[in-house]
Formats: structure tokens, sequence, C-alpha cells
């Protein structure tokens, strides 16, 4: 389906909510362009490069990181998008900003640091991703933050899905929700008792097929496991098996790629026929019969959902609590806490910019101030921070 042609259930730009600060128009770009320009030009976006999603930066420069995660997710949610009828630059600038809010050290950081921030309102990549779109970033002489698009900014907010009401996961009232989606929605109606939109839903999901893959090709890179092990999972058996009759696939490295390719073909194509469903009984008239709906549109079918259970339980157990891995991401864990501690009690180490009017005390403003700087590091940063004020840990960094 050419781009061009979007379907009656995508994000028009002609029914855009527009931005909270108006903006004249581009001649020459969407305002989904735009926002996906803004993102890729972002400090945050340029940070990823060099923060973790598995293995820790000194570990090898083979290994996923987060940038070339969100490329993937941007990649696979193109295809899904087109394939669908969606805005793909909707699409591509929520996979390119998912990430952005995410800690040094993949999600053991981000734990860590949710644990420091637990009397202070505790902390959440997604809603940090939220922050810097909307506070954090200081680029622009008219405003603080990217001033996306309403679409854009809805797409990242519910990531994961309604925050209220009773489609939300967690249930949660507005009184609990994360700091800096709180702050957001005091300005701006997200409608967050309401699914997302197609195209956001789609990026969501291009994020579960990315990592699923990409972590089998880095478990098998670190020789956490092989192929043999994979065999234990129906999915990824089959696929094997297709590939060794393959002539030109009795290497090893060219066997891994080949199955890699086919499993995320075989995700891809699973989600669109499951949605090509859903969107087929829903007979969704415009972008907001997608918000309503009862259940999420752009899933995987019950089958393949079962499938991929067994591979996420076999990446647990063989890959992300391996006992290689597990040291790993205690060290980390350890240099989150205790630079949190460092700064909360010693503002002065702050850099001038971060420090500018906080008072001494453990104060919400204070701890949110810190968890923003540290959240914002890369992992080879935070270790030179950690073994400027500490003793350097052996044989990490």
């Amino acid at each position: 389906m050419n781009k061009h042609v979007l379907a009656p259930y995508a994000c028009r730009l002609s029914c855009s909510r527009g931005r909270f600060i108006a903006e004249e128009e581009s001649q020459t770009r969407s305002d989904y362009q735009r926002d996906r320009d803004r993102i890729i030009h972002s400090s945050a976006f340029r940070r990823l490069a060099h923060k973790t999603q598995v293995f820790v930066y000194h570990e090898g420069d083979h290994y996923r990181t987060r940038l070339t995660h969100s490329l993937e997710v941007s990649q696979i949610a193109r295809s899904i998008t087109r394939s669908l009828g969606g805005d793909e630059d909707l699409a591509e600038a929520l996979a390119l900003a998912h990430d952005l809010g995410h800690t040094p050290f993949g999600h053991v950081g981000e734990e860590a640091l949710d644990g420091s921030m637990a009397n202070f309102g505790g902390f959440d990549h997604n809603a940090q991703s939220v922050r810097i779109v909307t506070r954090l970033e200081k680029r622009y002489a008219a405003f603080d933050g990217l001033n996306l698009t309403w679409e854009t900014l809805e797409g990242l907010v519910k990531h994961n899905g309604p925050l209220t009401g009773p489609n939300s996961r967690q249930r949660i009232s507005e009184g609990q929700l994360p700091h800096a989606i709180a702050v957001v929605a005091r300005d701006i109606d997200l409608h967050l008792d309401k699914f997302t939109s197609l195209e956001a839903q789609i990026s969501a999901i291009s994020d579960d097929i990315a990592y699923n893959n990409h972590d089998i090709d880095d478990g098998i890179r670190a020789g956490l496991f092989d192929l043999d092990d994979l065999r234990s999972i129906d999915l990824v058996r089959d696929i094997i098996l297709e590939v060794e009759r393959l002539e030109g696939a009795s290497d090893s490295t060219r066997k891994v790629h080949e199955m890699m390719r086919r499993l995320m073909s075989a995700m891809v194509d699973d989600v669109t026929r499951q949605a090509r469903k859903s969107l087929e009984k829903l007979r969704a008239a415009c972008a907001d019969d997608i918000r309503a709906a009862s259940a999420p549109i752009v899933t995987f079918s019950t089958e393949f959902s079962s499938q991929i259970e067994v591979l996420r339980d076999f990446l647990f157990n063989h890959m992300y609590f391996h006992d290689e891995v597990r040291e790993t991401r205690e060290i980390a864990g350890l240099i989150v806490v205790k630079l949190f501690d460092l700064y909360m009690n010693r503002l002065e180490l702050l850099p001038t910019e971060w420090r500018a009017g906080l008072t001494s005390g453990e104060t919400e403003s204070t701890a949110r101030r810190v968890a923003d700087f540290i959240a914002g590091m890369t992992d080879r940063f935070a270790v030179r921070q950690h073994n400027t004020w500490f003793a350097p840990i052996s044989n990490f960094g």
C-alpha cells in the first residue's frame, strides 16, 4: 500500500489536535515528520547510542544498544503501519522516542533508580520519556521540550495502554499517575482511559518483536545459549528445521541470521493478520474508533502469544538471569544507587546547570532533579562518575 493512501482509521493530519504551543506549519514536512526529526535531533536520542539494552558497554561492540534497538523498532513499525494503512511517519516518531527515558544499564538501572525514588514518586522510563519531550530537552527559544503533536505525545504516554479506567492494566487513579504524566495531564487531555491510536499500538508491539528477536541474537553471540537450546521452543524449532533444509545455511552464523529473519517475519505476519481481523470486526471509520475500542486492535494471535511467552521464559532463564549477566546487573544497580545517594547528600557535585534552584534537604523536587541527571547518563559516563567518587569496581568499565 502506498504510504500516502491512508485507511479511514489512520491518524490524519487534517484531524490532528495539534501542538500545545501553536507553531507555523512547515512547507516541506508534515507535523509528524517534524516530530520524528525533533526526536532524532534531541540530546536524549543521541545518548541512546551508549545505553545498554542487555549487555553493558564494555562487554562488546556488537551487542544492541538502545539506539540500535530503537532503529530496529522503527523499521518494523513502518512496515506494519504501511501494510495496515496507517501514518508511517507517526509510527516512526513513536518508535524512535519510546526509549528516550531509559536509564543507563537497561532495566536494572531503572529498577535501581525506582527503588531510590520510592519516597519521591518513583521512577518509570516511559514517564521519563514524556518528561524529556515535554520539559528536559532545551533546544528551542519558544518552549522547553520538543512541543510534539498531541498524537505523538498520546502514543508515548499510553505506550502500554490506558492508564486509567476499566481497560487499564494497573487500574490506577489520577492521583497515582507517574509524576511526569500527571504534570502533562494537568495541561493536556490525553484521554488516559482510552486506548491509543493504531500507529501507537503498532509501535508498542514492534518494540516487543524487536527485543524478542535481537535478544536471541545477542544471547547466542554472548555464548549464553545456542540454536540447539532454542529447539525446546516449538515456534523457533520449526524455523530452525526450515533453515537447516536450505543449501546455503550450513555456516553457523548464516544459519542464526536466517533463523532470526524468518522468526521476525513470522511475528510481523501474525500481528498483521490479527490486526486485520480486529479491524474488520471493529469497522472503524476514524482514528477515535480505535481509541474507543474495548480491547487493543494490534496484538498477536492467541496461539502466537502463548509461543512468545515460552520464548520470553527461555530468555529470562537463559539470558537475563544467567549467572554472568546477573553479576553485571547487580554491579550496575549498585552504581545507580550509590550515585543517587551521593548527589542527594552532596548537591554541589552536580553540574552547575543541574543544581540551579535546588536547596539542600531530601525533597521531591531535589530527588527528581537527581533522577533526571542519572537517567540521562550513558553507561560509560555512569561508570566514570562512580569511579571518580568511589573505589573503582574491578573488571567493570
